[in-house]
């Protein structure tokens, strides 16, 4: 082991590898992470705003850990294969290109790529000095005296709940991959995607610390309980909350600006580190209060039941709500079944930027409305796009079509209207909003929601799903229109993405007006109307026997009249 000031203080090696790098000195927070990082315990759970360099640090750590001791293993997993062999790419070049690390290149013979490597002084063994992986790979075959488990939690692997439980089960694996202890760890690396995180379901046997973003307010701070780092917590008795806790990095303009960029709860999972966000007074809108069904493009039933009975819950179908809110199906139905009253079709136009084109196509029948089709286009105005809309319409044969007039200030609709008028005419109006959209969007679906009287096509789920995954990793769930209805608050700016919510709400207000009429009478109208129909065929045909018999009769008279004369 070499014995010099690098090697009893990671934080000054980390100073050389940055300064290697041409980075500007670490900045304190990041010296905080590096001093947790080599006096922490065994098995720690590092949770750092995005951004910060944590797989940087801990890229540097390996190193420094190999420096002490050349026969030191380590493992490294991340969410993706990619990922992880970028991380022992990036410790291989510093391997090949630092002086004072010189001697730990490999050296004939010995295993050198850049998903596995030895270092020179290392004696032959069956595991490598240092070995990348993806969490979904192949964990076993290889032993460990360090693991780091740098953000295998991302959206794309945590984002339903049995993807979260299949995530912690592979996570299991590191136990039979860890030599005994003492000398051996566990280290995570990551930011929470979801309000129901694995890094909130790591045994008690872990310790995890945390740095957010922003100085916590007496009150968040409690929503951290004793896991927000002693740094964070000496800071705010220094600095106002809601300031930069790290202001070599990010300014308090810099966090602002990601806070536009990242919505409101996106912020606060991946800057803030706070999962604690499903209380139901933020977030109102529940999957569990919708009806699932198959619908039929022309008739549906004149009442349908609602009942969260565990035997109807779809757990079929890709769930991006939050923890325990489940889908279910229908409880029962009328059986009496009615072509569709009225058939709108909204749309919520896109820009040229990342935003989608929005839209849904909501039916409605005795004061239950029925969402037959709902998604989101990548396109905006071009020539594809609006004729992609119109044979929605078309095939969903609606009658009118409602545009959010806001963009461009009507051009959108000036555009669709000739398209629609040769694949499907019908009406097409705008409707202009002023009122903040978050409260707009929450106002109009909360109170239709919560009396079950929305009822969602089973295959939108399935197809919200799968359009999504066109888009990068990044953005691929918030694009979904069940991540957007379970992530809503009143906060202004607390979605990133909100454009197939939106159209939903658009063709949902549309029908506000006649949802006040009461599902029973209307039911007994509708028997009523049809016993009447009933009633006067039967009339009918009584009226025209009737009209037979008396024919016959006068026919009969006439032959007995003119017998008397024989």
């Amino acid at each position: 082991m070499i014995d010099d000031p690098l090697s009893r203080d990671f934080r000054k090696f980390l100073y050389v590898v940055w300064k290697f790098l041409g980075l500007p000195d670490p900045t304190p927070l990041q010296y905080d992470i590096a001093r947790y990082m080599q006096h922490g315990p065994s098995k720690e759970c590092i949770e750092a705003f995005r951004g910060v360099g944590k797989s940087f640090v801990a890229a540097a750590f390996a190193l420094w850990c190999l420096r002490n001791d050349p026969q030191f293993k380590i493992m490294v997993v991340s969410a993706s294969k990619s990922r992880a062999d970028a991380f022992s790419t990036f410790c291989m070049r510093l391997i090949q290109e630092m002086e004072i690390l010189a001697h730990l290149r490999p050296k004939d013979g010995q295993r050198n790529s850049r998903i596995e490597f030895d270092v020179g002084p290392a004696i032959a063994d069956q595991s490598p000095s240092l070995k990348s992986v993806g969490i979904t790979g192949q964990l076993t075959g290889s032993r460990a005296d360090l693991i780091i488990a740098d953000d295998v939690e991302v959206l794309n692997n945590s984002a339903t709940a049995d993807m979260r439980e299949k995530l912690l089960e592979l996570t299991k694996e590191f136990s039979a991959i860890l030599k005994p202890l003492p000398h051996a760890r566990i280290i995570y690396l990551g930011t929470p995607q979801t309000e129901d995180s694995i890094y909130n379901k790591l045994p008690e046997t872990f310790e995890t610390q945390i740095w957010p973003a922003r100085i916590p307010t007496k009150e968040e701070a409690e929503k951290y309980g004793d896991k927000l780092a002693p740094y964070i917590q000496k800071l705010m008795a220094r600095q106002l909350p809601g300031t930069t806790t790290d202001p070599d990095r990010f300014t308090d303009a810099d966090l602002l600006n990601r806070e536009t960029e990242y919505g409101r709860a996106g912020f606060a999972l991946q800057f803030m580190l706070n999962t604690q966000l499903s209380d139901e007074d933020r977030f109102p809108l529940k999957v569990k209060d919708l009806i699932i069904m198959d619908i039929d493009k022309a008739t549906a039933p004149m009442k349908v039941n609602w009942l969260p009975d565990d035997k109807r819950n779809l757990k079929e179908l890709p769930n991006l709500a939050m923890a325990g809110d489940k889908f279910y199906a229908c409880a029962a139905h009328d059986q009496t079944f009615s072509p569709f009253t009225s058939s709108v079709m909204a749309i919520d136009p896109s820009g040229r930027g990342k935003d989608e084109t929005g839209y849904a196509v909501v039916k409605m029948l005795n004061g239950f409305l029925y969402v037959t089709r709902a998604g989101g286009l990548p396109g905006g105005y071009d020539n594809a796009t609006l004729q992609k809309l119109a044979m929605i319409a078309k095939e969903e044969m609606v009658n009118q079509i409602v545009i959010e007039a806001n963009f461009g200030d009507g051009m959108y609709t000036k555009l669709f209207e000739p398209v629609i008028s040769k694949i499907h005419p019908c009406v097409v109006e705008e409707v202009k909003h002023s009122q903040q959209k978050e409260r707009r969007i929450i106002d109009t679906l909360e109170p239709v929601m919560n009396r079950h009287r929305l009822i969602l096509d089973k295959q939108i789920i399935t197809d919200d799903y799968r359009t999504a995954q066109a888009y990068e990793a990044d953005n691929r769930f918030t694009k979904t229109l069940i991540y957007q209805m379970t992530r809503i608050s009143y906060e202004r700016g607390s979605l990133k993405h909100d454009d197939r919510l939106d159209a939903l709400a658009i063709a949902v207000a549309f029908h506000t007006d006649a949802m006040a009429q009461d599902a029973e009478r209307g039911i007994a109208h509708e028997k009523q109307a049809r016993l009447d129909k009933e009633l006067e065929k039967f009339m009918e045909g009584v009226h025209g026997r009737r009209h037979q018999m008396d024919t016959g009769s006068h026919r009969f008279a006439s032959g007995m009249a003119g017998a008397r004369y024989l």
